[in-house]
């Protein structure tokens, strides 16, 4: 019987081939998927955050468990095909136009894909028609917008008033982060929530999924 405390270990040390290994023997043993994923990787996602945010882990190992993570869901989620529970959500994530730093927003990408989120990541510069038809080909349940100028921030306002537009931002919650961002700048803009680093992006996402 596999030790599905191995998935938990590789998945929080950042052990992509052990983790992988470990889902594989765990699925030929008919273990249920969903508890997997819920007792043994969300936890170590869940630990492997709290130590970045307590300053006991850094970004290398984040990126590291998401990539584990996202090793071992990729067995595990065509087993879950006909369950909602697959997928916490859909998240379109872009760097806002006129903005060409993604660092940050493909930490966050990263974060919330390892941690059981579809993510469609947009890239750089883009538009507020680029959003808007993003979310809705792909039906989102939260845009992330992010920037780390000073010039571009303003311009997230201009995306939430094109959401707001075509009808579709009562359907979709709007999470902002970026170096000049605040969350006094996301309530003037309107925005959901805003957060500073990827680990607290993953926990706004779930609390505005949740909401």
């Amino acid at each position: 019987m596999e030790n599905l405390n191995n998935i938990y270990e590789a998945v929080l040390k950042g052990n992509l081939p052990l983790a992988v290994e470990s889902a594989q023997k765990a699925i030929t043993e008919n273990v249920d998927p969903q508890i997997i994923i819920n007792d043994y990787m969300s936890k170590a996602m869940e630990e492997i955050g709290s130590r970045f945010e307590s300053g006991q882990a850094f970004v290398p190992e984040l990126l590291m468990s998401a990539r584990a993570m996202k090793g071992a869901l990729d067995l595990l989620k065509p087993l879950l095909a006909n369950n909602s529970s697959a997928s916490l959500g859909k998240v379109v994530i872009g760097t806002v136009k006129g903005d060409l730093h993604d660092i940050g927003k493909n930490l966050v990408a990263s974060m919330l894909e390892g941690c059981g989120f579809d993510v469609i990541n947009l890239g750089v510069d883009i538009s507020s028609e680029k959003f808007v038809q993003a979310v809705k080909e792909h039906n989102a349940n939260i845009v992330c917008l992010s920037a780390l100028l000073t010039t571009t921030m303003n311009y997230m306002k201009e995306i939430v008033i094109a959401l707001e537009k075509e009808g579709l931002r009562n359907n979709v919650k709007i999470m902002i982060g970026g170096a000049p961002i605040s969350s006094e700048f996301a309530n003037e803009i309107n925005a959901d929530g805003y957060s500073d680093n990827a680990n607290s992006a993953v926990n706004l996402a779930k609390q505005l999924i949740a909401s």
